[in-house]
């Protein structure tokens, strides 16, 4: 009887905890940080915070009181290809800012990668993120 309770219980205790191996959100979903430039020593550290709700991903460049909203955000599934936009200030002005790059190592939770090319008015260069 003692055999049959254990592995009653232990059935009980695996039916528990598989749902909690599950995903805990969009693979984008989380805080980065790295940089962005033209060329390897003219580099500029930034974050993005992303969110994933309501089956929509959103976020902010340089989180707090300076943070500067997402204005679109374009997933290609296929690729992982993500593209952010957003107006950027730029010399006491604005000036339209477009990273395009792909996510990588998905299944990997300390080293997720965001990593492609950005235009930010007439300057254009590469970008890298690493997931925190």
């Amino acid at each position: 009887m003692t055999r049959i309770f254990r592995f009653f219980c232990l059935g009980i205790f695996l039916s528990l905890a598989l749902p909690a191996t599950a995903q805990v959100g969009h693979p984008a979903k989380g805080s980065w940080t790295g940089f962005y430039g033209p060329n390897d020593s003219d580099q500029n550290r930034f974050r993005l915070f992303l969110n994933w709700t309501n089956r929509e991903i959103t976020g902010v460049i340089n989180p707090g009181r300076r943070a500067i909203s997402l204005n679109k955000v374009e997933m290609d599934y296929s690729t992982w290809t993500m593209t952010l936009e957003a107006e950027m200030p730029v010399d006491g002005g604005t000036a339209h800012f477009v990273v395009t790059g792909k996510l990588e190592n998905l299944g990997s939770w300390t080293n997720r990668l965001y990593s492609g090319t950005y235009t930010l008015g007439s300057e254009s260069g590469e970008f890298w993120l690493s997931l925190n």
